[in-house]
């Protein structure tokens, strides 16, 4: 079993509550830091820890904070991405419902750090339910001083908000979710002014989210030089993976960077296997908007090496032969599943979940959609599969906001590696939109 940061507690009974939390070590990083601690030391501790940035982009954290402005007189602010929104992801919806106060704990050290006096935590509006043990967590924590005026005697301030959002996974994005928290629309900024130096309400501003600041509290209590002998090379720690899919045993499972990609799939301490024994076909190993990778490339990289479940092996190959960890939504794909289908299930939520602000991805993720459809049941064209690839090298990088890119991203690789597939549904249509049928690896091949 590996070393379990984040969840060791998370099965305790009454671990939401103030009391059970406390008896298992609770708040320790709060009456550290607070009282023996600068901010600067805090900052320092999380440098040297390695954490990284759990959301999906995998910056260094500390890196990220020592960038934050702090003009005279001007208020900081600490926001909470708790906007999950990635088709595949639910490992912070899941560790909030279940321990509370793990995060609210998280949100107090941090915001000393930071030199923030109000902090938010914004919620995907569709989670009013974990809101609500959130806000029950939050009013435990100012009714025995850990929140408020003067908190444990240090002099320091702290008012801590919930704030939930529309469902927009656009707001997901961190300028966008700054917008939506001020009661605008959702529409990402332009950057620079990144909002380290002009965020909520044109104040400096660091946005982190759930699990990234629920591992600040481990990290002031153990050290960060502690905290980075855990995990490989520069991914140090560990991650939680929201597992889904063809697998025998779906769930969130906290990982020590560096496990085996093989060993995750198919031991029982993890995923325990493909669904019915059957055979592995694809993995997306990071969120929907991650390239998606065949199941000799997700197991060895092209070289031949052992993949890793960590930010450097899994991107090992870059797009060609490669993918990226991302927001740690690892999902499964057996022999029987669609890969044309399931691409274009993807093409529809990007489409939907546009904006609209940027033109090629306002228009493009409508195309590719359209396209994927009409592959899909039967109507394609030998020139669709070239025209799909042409429309998603003309989203990428063309936009204010990675939505562009994530929406391209799985369309690209999907062809890349899996292009016979959709040959076969242009080929023979009739037979690829029966009922059971599956493609084999086999372009003039059928089987049901």
């Amino acid at each position: 079993m590996g070393l379990k940061i984040l969840t060791e507690h998370i099965n305790v009974p009454g671990i939401e509550t103030l009391e059970v939390y406390r008896k298992h070590g609770g708040y320790k990083s709060v009456e550290k830091a607070l009282k023996t601690m600068s901010p600067e030391e805090v900052v320092e501790e999380v440098k040297t820890s390695g954490l990284r940035g759990r959301g999906g982009a995998g910056f260094p954290t500390g890196m990220k904070w020592s960038f934050l402005a702090k003009p005279e007189g001007v208020p900081r602010y600490l926001v909470c991405n708790a906007d999950e929104s990635e088709p595949g992801t639910f490992k912070d919806r899941w560790f909030m419902e279940k321990n509370p106060h793990a995060l609210v704990e998280g949100m107090i050290t941090s915001s000393y750090a930071l030199g923030a006096n109000t902090s938010y935590i914004y919620i995907r509006g569709e989670l009013l339910f974990v809101l609500r043990i959130l806000e029950k967590a939050i009013a435990e924590a100012y009714a025995a001083g850990l929140l408020g005026k003067n908190i444990l005697g240090s002099g320091y301030d702290l008012d801590l908000h919930v704030a939930p959002g529309g469902g927009a996974y656009i707001c997901g994005e961190e300028t966008a979710l700054l917008e939506s928290l001020e009661g605008k629309r959702g529409n990402p900024r332009n950057k620079p002014p990144f909002p380290a130096v002009k965020g909520l309400f044109q104040s400096p501003t660091v946005v982190n989210n759930v699990e990234t600041i629920c591992a600040v509290p481990w990290i002031v209590n153990n050290t960060g030089a502690e905290y980075a002998k855990i995990g490989i090379g520069r991914s140090t720690g560990t991650k939680l993976i929201s597992a889904s899919g063809n697998i025998n045993k779906p769930g969130v499972y906290e990982i020590e960077l560096g496990v085996p990609v093989e060993e995750f799939i198919y031991s029982e301490e993890y995923c325990g296997g493909i669904w019915k024994g059957k055979q592995l076909k694809a993995v997306v190993p990071g969120g929907s908007s991650v390239p998606i990778l065949p199941a000799e490339l997700i197991l060895k990289t092209a070289t031949g090496e052992q993949r890793l479940m960590s930010y450097e092996s899994l991107s090992d190959g870059g797009f060609v032969s490669g993918s990226m960890l991302g927001s740690g939504a690892f999902i499964v794909f057996d022999e029987d599943q669609c890969i044309v289908r399931n691409t274009w299930n993807y093409a529809r939520f990007y489409h939907h979940e546009s904006c609209g602000q940027c033109s090629p991805c306002r228009e493009g993720t409508g195309w590719m959609e359209k396209v994927l459809h009409r592959i899909e049941y039967g109507h394609g064209h030998p020139q669709d599969i070239d025209l799909l690839v042409s429309v998603a090298k003309q989203i990428e990088g063309n936009t204010i906001c990675p939505l562009g890119d994530a929406a391209a991203w799985p369309v690209a690789a999907a062809i890349r590696h899996f292009r016979d597939e959709f040959e076969w549904h242009i080929k023979y249509p009739k037979e690829a939109t029966a009922p059971g049928a599956v493609y084999r690896g086999q372009l003039d091949a059928v089987t049901a």
